[in-house]
């Protein structure tokens, strides 16, 4: 039997650093949801005792460094399961873009096992699982707009947010997340007010949500790669609502209510950068 999983990409809508943690981690509070860029991954159960990756994608690992492989393994050793598996992932999501990519296929990957073997997990504990592989999992085991806190761990679910057209431009290069937070300095971040986007969100307000995107590391990121400004320059320009960098970046993402709008922004874009999607927010 093969289980086929669609792996969403998620966007920041609020990203805040409130400090680094005993353990070296920076504590969160941020406002994820995910839209309508998918990778798929295919899922089958194989007699040898081994995990099989296959991507369309020959840049991308296939062994431990791979995500899918970690969560796999973590749920094979944690239930002592003797069966392998194979997997395919058709990469749509652009990978190292701050879209959560990996973290995505990995909760892809942990859903599709728990249907596969019937281990009859709650969303919770795969959440918890998916935490043991990084700090965005959790969110995607969700997939649903969500307050994110701690380290990524803590997901309480909030109402969808306001649904509109999303326009994803990632430039060509690649940032490390881990090399942006090794560049923070505490007093020089700008905190976005997490608390009123929560409160638009609640109230389906999208004027109130628009106005209160934020992101602490937009800055740290910008100055290393200037496109990221211009990009968002470039959205508001061509109408619009407003423009925010994903994650650690590089990715930036437009929102507009209007699809006219939005096809507007989206061809004023696609000789600036070369990827360009034009997609839904998910309910």
């Amino acid at each position: 039997m093969e289980i086929i999983e669609k792996a969403p990409a998620k966007i920041n809508l609020g990203l805040d650093i409130l400090g680094k943690r005993p353990d070296g981690l920076h504590e969160l509070s941020m406002v994820m949801a995910s839209i309508d860029l998918a990778d798929r991954l295919y899922l089958e159960e194989i007699a040898e005792d081994k995990i099989v990756i296959e991507t369309n994608k020959a840049f991308l690992p296939t062994d431990k460094k791979n995500h899918v492989y970690e969560a796999l393994e973590l749920v094979k050793n944690r239930f002592q399961i003797q069966t392998g598996l194979h997997v395919k992932i058709q990469k749509k999501i652009p990978v190292a873009a701050g879209l959560g990519g990996g973290s995505t296929d990995s909760a892809a990957a942990l859903r599709a096992i728990n249907r596969l073997w019937s281990l009859n997990l709650t969303t919770a504990e795969l959440a918890q699982l998916g935490a043991e592989v990084g700090s965005d999992v959790p969110y995607c085991v969700y997939g649903k707009t969500s307050l994110v806190e701690g380290f990524g761990e803590k997901v309480t679910v909030l109402p969808p947010m306001p649904q509109c057209w999303v326009v994803v431009v990632k430039p060509r290069m690649s940032v490390s997340t881990r090399t942006v937070f090794s560049q923070i300095v505490m007093d020089q971040l700008h905190h976005p007010d997490i608390s009123a986007l929560v409160a638009a969100i609640e109230a389906n307000d999208y004027q109130a949500m628009t106005e209160n995107l934020g992101n602490s590391m937009e800055a740290v990121t910008i100055k290393k790669h200037p496109i990221i400004q211009q990009i968002k320059d470039r959205m508001v320009k061509y109408g619009a609502d407003a423009a925010m960098m994903s994650g650690s970046g590089p990715t930036v993402y437009g929102l507009c209510h209007k699809y006219s709008r939005a096809q507007h922004v989206m061809n004023a874009l696609k000789g600036f950068c070369d990827e360009v999607y034009l997609v839904r927010t998910l309910k």
